[in-house]
């Protein structure tokens, strides 16, 4: 346990910041998983139509720090050119 007060207060800090980082993650992770979803089952018109969707939430992702900017750049090729792959 921290004893110097401004680390007490680091860790409260950090137990919020937490919570919104998650959400970010996990909405992230869910338009991901609902694009593969589309491209599993050769729906490409609603895979493109959930595209934008999907880059949103991984630049938000990606401004807060949540993930890198090279991570978020290869998310977005790797889904785009799965989506060409099947078209």
């Amino acid at each position: 346990m921290p004893i110097i007060k401004a680390a007490k207060k680091s860790i409260r800090a950090d137990a919020k910041k937490s919570v919104f980082n998650l959400r970010r993650k996990r909405e992230m992770k869910k338009a991901e998983k609902e694009i593969q979803e589309f491209i599993l089952h050769k729906k490409t018109k609603e895979a493109l139509g959930a595209l934008p969707k999907v880059y949103k939430a991984i630049d938000k992702a990606a401004k807060r720090g949540v993930i890198k900017k090279n991570t978020a750049s290869r998310k977005k090729s790797r889904l785009a050119q799965a989506i060409k792959k099947k078209k």
